[in-house]
């Protein structure tokens, strides 16, 4: 999706930007921060082990149910200590006016991410557990399940998590409609639609992406995109997107993802076995109270990891932007576009260069507008 990040040649941030987007990293920071402090906590005092034992009792020592049960109650531990954060956000997004949001639909949203977090959650440590307990190699198993997942995920997502928070329809608009698909096929790839996102019914930001995997492959355009942008503006926005693909970034972003999982996945083994073997902190790798340290492990690991890979995504995000510079007619409605981006969301426009460095997927617009008009002017 379009994340801004962006700066005109001029441009100079708001008061307002800055402290918005400073309130914002440090909710992001004050997140992981009590996740984490949850992790240590759980392992520190042994509760991981009296919550273990609580789940026991309550599925009679059924193994799979008592697995359930403590994803459960881990995750409303998690949810009710996080839930002052995520309300001071929600508050937030209407401070700077740039919710539509209701307090109801907004509770409503946070109980379907509930209920879909258990889901996921469930079938992921299920598995995981299964494996741990029935392979001897559990590590390379659970990578290569892991990454069929990621794969499906990404395939039904459009037609099946998505719906579940936001509505969609066709769009009606069908000569931006035909400017689009014409634009996906010189690019090679086929799209089953292009569809209006009615965000507007939550949010005032704008947004826009290309989606789904083979038969779920469709183009999305929020409402709060195609209500104050030009066709022409429109056009350079999915030129970026469809640049991606054309960079075969999804692909290569999968084999990225591999190489890590996989080494992640060694690491957990590795933790866990030393916590058994040597920790005496749990007596088999199948005492699923050990799932605190396999979630800390991850954890640290993409926190160690998250400054190389935002640097590999704006590598990425920059030729996009060439790509979008070669296929359309001319880059001022890229650079229309990214600047009324950064408006419409209150994007920071000059961020810090370690805040660009440590936090952000995407080049501050600053640069790429300053890219495309060095591009205009050599073309």
């Amino acid at each position: 999706m379009i994340t801004v990040t962006d700066n005109t040649s001029t441009a100079v941030d708001s008061p307002e930007s800055r402290r918005y987007n400073s309130i914002k990293r440090w909710l992001g920071v004050s997140d992981f921060g009590l996740g984490l402090l949850l992790l240590v906590v759980l392992l520190a005092t042994g509760w991981s082990g009296t919550l273990r034992d609580l789940a026991l009792r309550g599925a009679s020592s059924n193994y799979s149910l008592a697995v359930f049960l403590y994803v459960l109650l881990l995750m409303v531990i998690s949810r009710v200590l996080g839930f002052p954060l995520d309300y001071y956000s929600f508050r937030l997004e209407h401070r700077y006016h740039l919710s539509n949001q209701k307090l109801r639909s907004w509770l409503w949203d946070e109980f379907k991410g509930i209920l879909v977090g258990l889901v996921f959650a469930t079938i992921i440590v299920e598995l995981l557990y299964l494996l741990i307990r029935h392979v001897q190699h559990w590590w390379l198993a659970a990578w290569a399940l892991f990454l069929g997942l990621f794969v499906l995920l990404a395939q039904l997502a459009p037609v099946v998590l998505f719906p579940i928070f936001y509505k969609f329809e066709p769009m009606e608009n069908e000569e931006l409609r035909r400017r689009l698909v014409l634009l996906s096929e010189r690019a090679g790839t086929r799209v089953r639609g292009v569809y209006k996102w009615k965000l507007s019914e939550k949010s005032k930001k704008a947004n826009a992406a290309l989606t789904g995997l083979g038969a779920t492959r469709r183009i999305i355009l929020a409402d709060t995109l195609l209500d104050h942008y030009s066709d022409d503006e429109i056009e350079a926005v999915l030129a970026h997107e469809l640049g991606h693909h054309v960079h075969r970034h999804i692909f290569k972003s999968i084999l990225v993802q591999a190489g890590i999982t996989l080494a992640g996945f060694y690491l957990v083994n590795e933790v866990l076995r030393y916590a058994v073997e040597r920790g005496n902190m749990f007596e088999t790798m199948a005492d699923f109270a050990n799932l605190p340290l396999l979630v800390l492990v991850v954890t640290v690991l993409s926190f160690l990891l998250m400054p190389a890979l935002n640097a590999y995504s704006r590598f990425n995000e920059r030729q996009a932007d060439r790509y979008c510079f070669q296929s359309v007619a001319s880059v001022a409605p890229f650079i229309s576009s990214m600047n009324k981006l950064a408006d419409q969301n209150l994007a920071e426009k000059t961020p810090s260069r370690w805040v660009e460095w440590f936090f952000h997927s995407h080049p501050a617009i600053a640069k790429r507008v300053a890219t495309a008009e060095a591009w205009a002017k050599a073309h």
